[in-house]
């Protein structure tokens, strides 16, 4: 995982999920999922997209795509849907493994400084609280 971050990081110059998800033309699409879902990522055909739902604040969308993009890099032919549910409660085992990306990507380059919480650490790169477990 560590690789795959950094050559990302390396090709894209950046460790915006965003900017990288757009490089390797993944789309990004918006929808108002009612069931808890936060995002999705699937491909039809030859296409790859990362669907968010579009009333998150900022800091979940960037969490959510980096999530998802966790997803196209770590499970190539798998389509995961990112439910509060299992996500949160009793993630599986690729649940974890995007949780652990998004957040490795995210605070890719930063590390908490001498007598700084965790917690900081993640809130000063945008990761939700929520995330902390996941965090190594």
């Amino acid at each position: 995982m560590d690789r795959i971050i950094s050559q990302l990081i390396k090709r894209f110059k950046t460790n915006d999920p965003f900017t990288i998800a757009r490089g390797l033309n993944i789309l990004i699409r918006y929808a108002d999922f009612e069931d808890g879902t936060r995002g999705l990522y699937y491909r039809v055909l030859r296409r790859r997209f990362i669907v968010l739902h579009s009333g998150l604040d900022e800091h979940w969308q960037r969490f959510v795509c980096a999530h998802e993009l966790g997803h196209d890099r770590l499970h190539p032919g798998y389509s995961r849907f990112w439910l509060d549910e299992n996500s949160l409660s009793n993630p599986g085992k690729y649940e974890r493994q995007a949780n652990r990306f998004a957040i490795q990507l995210l605070t890719a380059g930063d590390t908490a400084g001498s007598g700084e919480a965790v917690c900081e650490l993640l809130r000063r790169n945008g990761v939700p609280e929520e995330m902390r477990s996941y965090y190594y």
